[in-house]
């Protein structure tokens, strides 16, 4: 009797183990990220919010890869072979790249419509990457808004203020490019050369793309035109300057105190930050234009994505809504632990996003930046956009050397067009 009753308690003892077993995988999640002091304290946050305020037993394992580019082999190689299941239930994707990967491999993914997410509180921008055929996939994570930052004390020996520069054109900031750099030897731009940013978010900022129908748009585009004799222009007249590559883009330009404005997507606000010295003389502001106005453009950016390996889609979709969808305790979090800025407008409302911040002369950069999120136009993308990129940089390249404009964004045309096959 004994040894049955030792028999039925062991019985028992096991049902529990497994019961308690399939109740933590019922609450658990798993996801890819790449950076230890950036989008992984965002996921920590966003793990203990949820844990916190809606579902006490949750648990997010974080698997950290070494970058962008394994996530992106991690799906093709289990696209590949067909088989899903060392995928984890959530990737962190770059935004530039999610529709190539949505429409090359569409067995991948679980579109996240259903959640419980107020899709009007982010900029349409933002969400026009993760938007195909009409479903959402991604859930926001990291604002890519581009900022111009500068040196309001050397603006001031030139005789000018950031005011002077918000909404103004390209051709008075060149005026201004030229009276800084007289008065204090500084550029007021700067550029990483092999990345060839800067024509995108000009081109961005006046609401325009190089693409068109799905094809290369640049021997018509005469705004393409226009934007690329501006940067000649500043180049010969020695107020833009560029990098050999982003290690000198960052370490020699920016952090050497070469310049006096920056221009790129607001993550390289903790670049610019690094240099206690200049505490208090930096501030930002909108994209100057070619006719005027404020100019909105973006420049990176990422979103989480759940897979087609997710068993507990409900959940994941839950989290995703409860947290990385609205929650202002994620992003604050995110914001004071990873320098995270949000792309949710209510988000941005919080005390945490209205304080001033020291080094930015006690500007309110967070607000200012989310604020600017919500007004950057959505244009055609491509997911050729990379190869463009260098295509376009080396005409602007060509150009400084004495080739002709016209017929270097002929060639850069044609070669793309038979890069795509077109």
């Amino acid at each position: 009797m004994r040894k049955a009753l030792l028999t039925m308690a062991a019985a028992c003892a096991m049902t529990t183990v497994f019961a308690m077993s399939a109740m933590a995988e019922e609450n658990k999640l798993s996801v890819y990220a790449w950076d230890p002091n950036f989008n992984i304290p965002a996921l920590e946050g966003a793990a203990e919010d949820y844990k916190a305020n809606v579902n006490p037993d949750f648990e997010l394992e974080i698997i950290t890869q070494s970058g962008s580019s394994d996530v992106e082999q991690a799906v093709t190689l289990a696209a590949n072979a067909g088989d899903y299941s060392e995928l984890p239930d959530i990737v962190l994707f770059q935004d530039h790249y999610i529709q190539n990967f949505v429409m090359t491999y569409p067995d991948a993914w679980i579109p996240v419509e259903g959640a419980d997410i107020d899709w009007s509180d982010f900029g349409e921008e933002k969400l026009s990457y993760g938007l195909i055929d009409g479903q959402h996939y991604g859930v926001p994570v990291d604002n890519g808004t581009a900022i111009f930052a500068y040196r309001v004390d050397l603006l001031e020996q030139a005789g000018y203020t950031i005011d002077d520069m918000t909404g103004c054109t390209w051709e008075k900031f060149i005026e201004v490019g030229e009276a800084v750099k007289e008065a204090t030897g500084k550029y007021l731009l700067c550029m990483d050369g092999s990345g060839n940013d800067l024509m995108y978010m000009m081109m961005q900022a006046e609401g325009q793309s190089q693409w068109k129908d799905g094809e290369p748009y640049i021997t018509e585009n005469e705004t393409l035109k226009r934007v690329m004799e501006v940067i000649v222009e500043m180049l010969q007249k020695d107020i833009l300057i560029l990098g050999n590559d982003w290690t000198d883009y960052t370490n020699s330009i920016i952090q050497g105190d070469m310049v006096a404005g920056v221009m790129n997507g607001n993550w390289i606000i903790p670049t610019i930050s690094s240099v206690p010295e200049n505490s208090g003389k930096w501030e930002l502001t909108s994209l100057p234009t070619l006719d005027g106005g404020e100019g909105y453009a973006a420049n990176g950016g990422s979103a989480l994505y759940i897979t087609a390996n997710c068993d507990n889609v409900d959940l994941a979709k839950d989290f995703l809504a409860k947290t990385f969808g609205g929650s202002k305790q994620t992003y604050d979090y995110a914001l004071k632990n990873g320098g995270v800025i949000t792309c949710c407008l209510s988000a941005g409302e919080s005390e945490v996003y209205q304080e001033g911040v020291e080094y930015w002369n006690d500007q309110a950069i967070y607000s200012r930046i989310v604020e600017m999120g919500g007004h950057i136009p959505v244009v055609e993308q491509s997911d050729y956009h990379y190869q463009l990129r260098q295509l376009l940089g080396a005409a602007l390249i060509n150009t400084l050397s004495g080739a002709d404009l016209d017929s270097e964004m002929a060639a850069a045309e044609e070669q793309m067009r038979f890069t795509m096959g077109l």
